[in-house]
């Protein structure tokens, strides 16, 4: 099930999305009443996806990042692959949904794409044993961890780099039947190929992930978690337009402009 959030007439809702994604004109939303966690209550209107604005799917209270989650992206940038996970926070004003522009901050010269599976935390949950990940999870999506590599380098610390407004994108929908073990993870920019990988170069799961993350703090309904990128991440500038695509879910694409 694709469950979308957006904006119609003013008003934000969410939705389930149907149709067939090959043919854009053929997607509809079936409007839900109140939040999608928990009993889906449809409000039996229906409209076409192409007159709603989507928004970001989901507006977390945390995201939780993974750092050098795949060996070739820690290779590429000179790093080795940590003994346990390299997590860190993007604040939730980071975030923006597909189509939105991401804006160039002024205090840097190198802002790079980074596309990883988005992880969506279904339940309040901490210390949750491997076995019951399943039921703490309420889907995924697209997610581009855009990062000021030279600030991230200059700085040694990482929340400005990879917590500067809009270096979240999330979209487009949040699908909740995914076998999230071995799926393509692509980024293109203005149409050409950069990354192409695979979860299942992953070095942790998303189920080790969320083992080790909720050992340390409480995951609550929306939070995400971002599970690292593969080889090939490289610069954007002013004027790209950057893709996201994730098998089994879709397409996330943002513009780069310069910030006002």
């Amino acid at each position: 099930m694709r469950i979308a959030r957006f904006s119609s007439e003013g008003t934000v809702s969410f939705g389930v999305v149907e149709g067939d994604a090959a043919r854009p004109e053929s997607l509809t939303l079936h409007v839900l009443s109140g939040h999608p966690f928990g009993d889906l209550q449809p409000t039996g209107q229906v409209l076409p996806l192409k007159d709603v604005r989507l928004l970001p799917p989901m507006l977390p209270n945390k995201i939780v990042a993974v750092g050098r989650n795949y060996a070739a992206h820690a290779a590429e940038l000179g790093n080795e692959v940590p003994e346990v996970p390299l997590t860190f926070f993007k604040p939730s004003t980071a975030v923006v949904g597909p189509t939105e522009n991401i804006a160039y901050p002024p205090f840097s010269s190198d802002v790079q794409y980074e596309a990883e599976l988005a992880v969506v935390i279904g339940r309040m949950c901490r210390d949750v044993p491997h076995e019951r990940v399943p039921e703490v999870v309420f889907g995924y999506t697209c997610a581009n961890d855009v990062t000021a590599r030279d600030v991230q380098q200059r700085e040694g610390q990482w929340a400005r780099a990879k917590g500067f407004d809009t270096s979240c994108p999330l979209g487009p929908w949040i699908e909740t039947d995914l076998d999230p073990a071995d799926l393509a993870v692509t980024c293109t920019v203005n149409g050409e190929l950069r990354q192409a990988g695979r979860t299942s170069q992953m070095v942790r799961s998303v189920a080790d992930l969320i083992v080790h993350i909720t050992e340390a703090m409480t995951l609550l309904p929306g939070d995400v978690i971002l599970t690292g990128t593969p080889a090939g991440v490289g610069p954007l500038n002013v004027g790209d337009e950057v893709a996201v695509s994730i098998e089994g879910i879709g397409t996330l694409t943002n513009k780069v402009i310069k910030r006002g």
